[in-house]
């Protein structure tokens, strides 16, 4: 060993040179032998290592260790065998200069720390992405994960390079770091409450990838599509990208459209507003004549009856329309809109359906319709509200129904 120690600078020496620059001359040749050694080592190794990471990976089932190797984790990992390589052989050639071998190991620690955190950063974003193909996790923030172990680990590896710069030992340098949380908590709040949301929000299943929320505050209206430490992303119907701080989830008011999603329908809640004035008792001509709408034949033939009939035993004098039981044009109208929602074909008849009458207000008389459509896509849904109303609009005047508009001359403040 001595002999390869000293062999250039021997002969350095017998031409001529004097003993220090010998000995400078040696530590160059030696290093430049070694850096030779180390590239030649590291292709090798690395070319070894890729062949039978894929090798392995075309005969196993799962696709984890694809991913591995998409992730460049065997590169990384190759990496490791020149690295003690170079541990092994530096003091040979530092072997004159002693003084030089601490700076020399304050180097190698340091990339042995990048080193470990870009290996455990491949090995990570492997779990990632075979979490994400999961079904059971395919809708969790598994990115919010990630990132924080992430940022711990960087922490703990930028902490571990500034003790090894400064010569301080982990623990006591971790000491004196505690009297700066303060400042830390400051520089990190936005990553801790994130992190803090998106915790609260898995364990709550509160929003999931793949929701549709919306949140007016910052614009957001669309699919969630990514949920990591510090935003939401959230894609919005016309294709633009909102990005949602994630401890606005649990600070802010949003709403998720989950639940109509998963459910059978998709809610139909708006109203027709009618002049007030226009609801009148139904005269028996009115009842013959609204008997020809065939939705309410059956139903106004029976309600006659059982009005008729209740007049008759009580007496009542029916030559003032208003005395004993009648109908009215607004009731039969919004039994017949009822009976129409009923038989609609892309209304959901297991559930909710009602019409009913809102409480008055200046602007007229609300008749509110209440239903779920079947198809749940927007635009469908869309088409199916509007068709629904076309219809419910036209069909007013045949009750002698009228709707409430402000007339041209009124100007509104």
């Amino acid at each position: 060993m001595e002999q390869i120690q000293c062999f250039f600078s021997d002969y350095f020496v017998s031409i001529g040179m004097s003993e220090l620059s010998a000995k400078y001359f040696n530590m160059i040749c030696l290093l430049l032998i070694l850096i030779i050694i180390i590239f030649v080592t590291d292709r090798i190794t690395r070319k070894l290592i890729i062949h039978f990471s894929n090798k392995f990976s075309e005969q196993t089932k799962t696709n984890f260790d694809d991913l591995l190797v998409n992730h460049r984790a065997p590169r990384r990992i190759a990496h490791l065998v020149p690295l003690f390589l170079t541990i092994k052989l530096f003091p040979i050639v530092f072997y004159d200069f002693p003084h030089f071998e601490s700076y020399v190991i304050m180097l190698l620690k340091v990339y042995a720390i990048i080193l470990t955190i870009w290996i455990i950063r491949s090995v990570l974003k492997t779990f990632e992405s075979y979490f994400k193909t999961l079904p059971s996790l395919r809708d969790k923030p598994i990115d919010s994960y990630i990132q924080v172990v992430m940022l711990f680990i960087w922490i703990i590896g930028v902490a571990s390079i500034l003790a090894i710069l400064i010569n301080l030992s982990f623990l006591k340098f971790f000491t004196t770091l505690g009297a700066a949380s303060a400042v830390l908590l400051l520089i990190f709040k936005d990553t801790i409450l994130g992190f803090v949301a998106s915790i609260q929000v898995a364990i709550n299943d509160s929003v999931r990838i793949g929701d549709w929320i919306t949140m007016e505050k910052y614009g957001a209206d669309g699919e969630v599509i990514e949920i990591n430490l510090s935003t939401v992303q959230v894609q919005n119907f016309d294709m633009t990208i909102t990005n949602i701080p994630t401890y606005a989830l649990i600070s802010d008011s949003y709403k998720n459209w989950r639940g109509m999603q998963s459910s059978g329908g998709r809610r139909i809640k708006r109203s027709i507003i009618l002049k007030a004035s226009s609801v009148t008792y139904l005269t028996d001509e009115h009842i013959e004549k609204l008997k020809t709408i065939q939705l309410i034949t059956s139903y106004l033939n029976q309600r006659q009856k059982d009005i008729n009939s209740a007049n008759e035993a009580n007496q009542i004098d029916k030559s003032v329309l208003i005395n004993g039981r009648n109908m009215t044009n607004l009731g039969v109208f919004r039994k017949y809109l009822q009976t129409y929602i009923e038989n609609h074909s892309a209304i959901n008849k297991e559930m909710f359906i009602m019409v009913r009458q809102l409480e008055p207000t200046a602007h007229g008389l609300p008749l509110e319709i209440y239903c779920f459509s079947s198809d749940k896509r927007w635009e469908n849904y869309e088409y199916i509200m509007s068709d629904i109303f076309d219809h419910a609009l036209a069909a007013v005047p045949y009750f002698d129904l009228e709707v409430f508009e402000f007339s041209s001359g009124i100007v509104q403040q």
